[in-house]
């Protein structure tokens, strides 16, 4: 079986890259112009265009273009001839995936379509993701407290101004959520909102995400790759997280955002971003740049429009509204019929903190649901405090580790209806680490 199907496009007395894709296990669909392309791509929907085509002939910009409207999600892969490498970041604005510089490198041209693919298909799973999330969104000014009140009226002053925007606020307040509401409220709206969290990234492969390399910049770096600026041209970057940012990428940020210029990783040329900066911390900057872990000019660029999210403890009148939003959401993605709230539950989930806001309140709902007698939550059912298991089983001592973890996932797959795909996610494995669990311990789908 195919890997993947592959529109090549490449002139009639040259087959030369249909024979590499084929070589490589892929399906490959030759045509030698513009115009059959765009009728084999509405015909066989390809998983892949390798268009050969240089950027001064027969309109490849605007055919890039006609192909993202017809799919906006397909990938593009532009080979080259070195003289029009420096106009590649148009077609990479136009809706190229990536370029390769001609004459390819067959072993070079392989691990990019390899990649490609691979990228492909992790899309496809954040796009599934994403369309839950979009199910179970809820507007950043949810409720009725004053605290939200006046994050809204604060929120829809700046979100018209074309300028830095700095979320702060807890873990989990859904400062997310708020970058996005103002990016798709805001004048860029129809472009790009990318999205990247600096946590946990260290400074080559956050300068890579976020710059773009040169083909041998670095160890790895086979092939020259856009970063996340260039795909956020004329649209709006979140960078969550920025005070995790290494300091070494700091006044390269800076620079982007004060004079719009940037450079590849390994590149020399300047190359002009026009997007839209909104960031967001969990920590408090100030206290960064007094510790000199931020720096003071960067800090004073994107804090000049600051908003404060309030924790759900400061907004208690908000949680129950929240929680039955969450329950109705729930109860239809798992089937489970209508769940309540009664007024002891209402009353305990008023009173405790929610150290972890919106998030743990999501999450302590969802364990709510697996570990339920019924329909009707009970304050027992939240195990607000800890993560483990119920008391009850808790105290049976007898039980072995497996059992323990048997009975948990029997728990889960019931609770999701015995899908394999929704009970994996939600103990956080893979389907087939699932599957592996399951045959080792016993409990057995009741529909994959």
């Amino acid at each position: 079986m195919a890997m993947g199907k592959i529109l090549v496009v490449e002139g009639d007395q040259n087959d030369r890259h249909t024979r590499l894709v084929r070589a490589e296990g892929y399906e490959a669909i030759q045509v030698d112009n513009l115009v059959k392309a765009e009728q084999a791509f509405a015909l066989d929907r390809p998983d892949l265009v390798l268009l050969d085509r240089n950027l001064g002939e027969g309109g490849a910009l605007e055919f890039i273009q006609r192909l993202r409207g017809m799919d906006a999600e397909v990938p593009i892969l532009l080979l080259l001839d070195p003289e029009f490498i420096p106009r590649a970041s148009e077609a990479v604005r136009c809706g190229a995936e990536q370029f390769l510089s001609k004459p390819v490198d067959p072993p070079a041209l392989a691990v990019v379509l390899g990649r490609i693919f691979e990228r492909a298909q992790e899309r496809k799973r954040n796009l599934a993701e994403e369309n839950r999330k979009v199910r179970f969104a809820v507007s950043p000014f949810f409720g009725t407290s004053a605290a939200v009140q006046r994050l809204e009226e604060q929120v829809t002053r700046v979100v018209v101004l074309d300028r830095p925007v700095l979320i702060q606020g807890e873990t989990g307040v859904g400062k997310s959520a708020l970058a996005r509401w103002i990016h798709n409220h805001s004048p860029r709206k129809g472009n790009a909102f990318v999205e990247l969290n600096c946590a946990g990234l260290g400074k080559e492969m956050l300068e890579s995400d976020l710059f773009g390399h040169e083909k041998g910049a670095f160890t790895g770096a086979v092939v020259t790759k856009p970063g996340l600026l260039e795909i956020a041209h004329r649209g709006t970057i979140f960078m969550d997280e920025i005070g995790d940012m290494d300091l070494a990428v700091q006044p390269k940020i800076l620079k982007a955002i004060e004079e719009r210029q940037y450079r590849h990783m390994g590149g020399t040329e300047d190359r002009t971003v026009d997007a839209r900066l909104i960031a967001a911390s969990h920590k408090n900057l100030q206290q960064l740049v007094t510790e000199g872990s931020f720096r003071s000019d960067l800090y004073y660029r994107i804090g000049g429009l600051p908003i404060l999210v309030p924790p759900l403890r400061e907004r208690r009148e908000d949680i129950v509204p929240l929680a039955n939003y969450f329950l109705s959401r729930f109860a239809s993605e798992w089937r489970c019929g209508d769940l309540e709230l009664p007024l002891a539950t209402a009353k305990t989930l008023e009173r405790h903190d929610w150290p972890g806001n919106i998030r743990e309140l999501k999450n302590a709902l969802e364990r709510a649901i697996i570990y339920r007698q019924g329909n009707v939550l009970q304050p027992t059912d939240f195990q607000l405090g800890t993560a483990g298991p119920r008391p009850e089983a808790e105290a049976d001592v007898s039980l072995t580790l497996a059992e323990v973890e048997a009975h948990h996932i029997q728990r889960v797959l019931e609770a999701c209806g015995g899908r394999v795909d929704e009970a994996a996610r939600r103990l956080d494995i893979s389907r087939s680490s699932l599957y592996q669990r399951m045959q080792r311990l016993g409990p057995k789908p009741k529909r994959v």
